[in-house]
């Protein structure tokens, strides 16, 4: 169907969520993982499937289901109800599309406020709720890391698959990690609940460093989102932010938890070993974020058995694992990106019929 609005920038960002854009993760995703198949294959290596604990495959749908209900309950309450829940719905899927086509240091937040913009929220608020969910994405990922590290300890690294230099290597970029997302975490509460002129103002400066030129028009880009975003959202009071903030942990905490589900329907996990397993994902994660290909694929399949194999077993096993983890966390977000985009292009853009 045709568009009704032909503004450059719009088309340029559909073209970025093109459908036609599965197809080169699905190809590099797959086949690294059938790489990893045909390289560890061994007859009986999948036995363990025949005695799969169909209670905690069901608990992960569970938590999947519970994941995607929570990011949809989340943007309608952030938004302060102006989403339906079906327009919730759209933008949550296409949002989680947008992280799968794109590389994952892009993700979905870059075609977030575009979304909302385009359900009828005014840009300046769009952009102040896209902030305001990855400031607490943020702020989870903040709160979460010293009660991990307390739990697991050096365990957190996979010592077992690495060796000592490269462990060392993981450990400083986890902590270099911690520490930036800790810092923007708190330029941003700053900003938004207490000054955002200010910061608005450091941000053009520091970016005014010779070397760091090249980025100072989008970082006075930053600073006007973030003022607009305190003016939007500084009058909210506590109730607001205690449910984004609950509903935050939630979703993230069953995102961090589907892993430990589908181990733990195959491979008998203790309640150690699957906090343990959840640990890990906050260290699986550093990897996730420099990875350069579309949503990580084949960086994420390549990158598994090194932080989850040891609770697995076999490398085949393992390899399956992984299968089934993409598939239900990315190849199946593809698809139902591929079905809820023409639809919400069409309810968007198209105009209806007067009655």
């Amino acid at each position: 169907m045709p568009l009704t609005q032909n503004n450059q920038e719009d088309q340029q960002l559909l073209d970025k969520l093109r459908p036609s854009r599965i197809v080169l993760p699905v190809l590099i995703g797959l086949s690294v993982v059938g790489f990893m198949f045909w390289r560890s294959y061994k007859p009986g290596d999948l036995a363990p499937l025949a005695n799969a604990k169909l209670h905690w495959l069901a608990i992960m749908l569970v938590v999947l289901l519970a994941r995607d209900l929570g990011y949809v309950y989340r943007i309608r309450h952030m938004s302060e109800r102006a989403l339906s829940w079906r327009a919730s719905l759209d933008v949550i899927m296409i949002w989680e599309f947008a992280s799968c086509v794109l590389p994952s240091a892009v993700g979905g937040t870059a075609i977030a406020p575009f979304l909302l913009n385009k359900e009828g929220i005014t840009l300046g608020k769009s952009l102040a709720y896209v902030m305001a969910t990855a400031m607490l994405d943020n702020l989870y990922y903040v709160i979460m890391v010293p009660l991990v590290v307390w739990v697991a300890g050096d365990a957190l690294y996979p010592h077992e698959a690495l060796q000592g230099g490269l462990v060392a290597t993981l450990r400083v970029a986890f902590v270099v990690s911690y520490v930036s997302v800790t810092l923007y975490a708190g330029l941003m509460l700053y900003a938004i609940f207490i000054n955002p002129l200010s910061v608005k103002r450091f941000l053009v400066r520091f970016f005014s460093i010779r070397g760091l030129r090249r980025w100072r028009a989008k970082a006075y880009q930053h600073g006007n989102e973030m003022v607009w975003a305190s003016a939007q959202l500084r009058g909210n009071g506590a109730g607001y932010w205690l449910r984004a903030a609950l509903s935050t942990a939630f979703v993230w905490t069953a995102r961090y938890a589907v892993i430990g589900c589908i181990i733990a329907a195959f491979v008998d996990v203790n309640a150690n070993e699957f906090a343990l397993i959840f640990g890990r994902n906050l260290t699986y994660k550093v990897i996730l974020l420099i990875a350069i290909t579309p949503g990580g694929a084949g960086i994420a399949e390549g990158a598994f058995p090194t932080f989850f194999g040891k609770f697995i077993g076999t490398p085949t096993m393992t390899n399956f694992i992984v299968l089934l983890y993409r598939i239900v966390t990315y190849y199946m977000y593809l698809v139902l990106g591929a079905i809820f985009l023409p639809r919400w292009i069409s309810r968007v853009f198209v105009k209806q019929p007067a009655p």
